[in-house]
């Protein structure tokens, strides 16, 4: 009999897309993308969690999944955040949503 005991955590994930990304060019798709991620890692929520090592960044081609494994808030607050920080990016049109699952 195993005396193994599973943990349950519970990963609140924003997910974010790209709006026309297959319409550009791969030299664009890099510029795009390379963007979109020092936005993302700006954030206070991104920056907060990573350095609690509670952040699971995963690449999804034309944007990125991000699990956050602390509050359910997480997500929407960076979704803000970044929402926010587009204002001075007009060229990057994203999708974002958010969803939440046990482990």
């Amino acid at each position: 009999m195993s005396t193994d005991k599973t943990r349950l955590e519970i990963g609140h994930v924003l997910f974010i897309d790209v709006v026309g990304y297959s319409k550009l060019l791969l030299k664009q798709q890099s510029e795009l993308l390379s963007e979109l991620n020092e936005i993302v890692s700006e954030t206070n929520e991104f920056r907060e969690a990573e350095s609690a090592g509670k952040l699971i960044r995963l690449p999804t081609g034309d944007g990125m999944a991000l699990v956050f494994r602390t509050d359910p808030e997480s997500p929407a607050e960076c979704a803000m955040e970044i929402a926010r920080a587009l204002k001075n990016h007009p060229g990057i049109q994203l999708r974002m949503g958010i969803h939440a699952r046990g482990r």
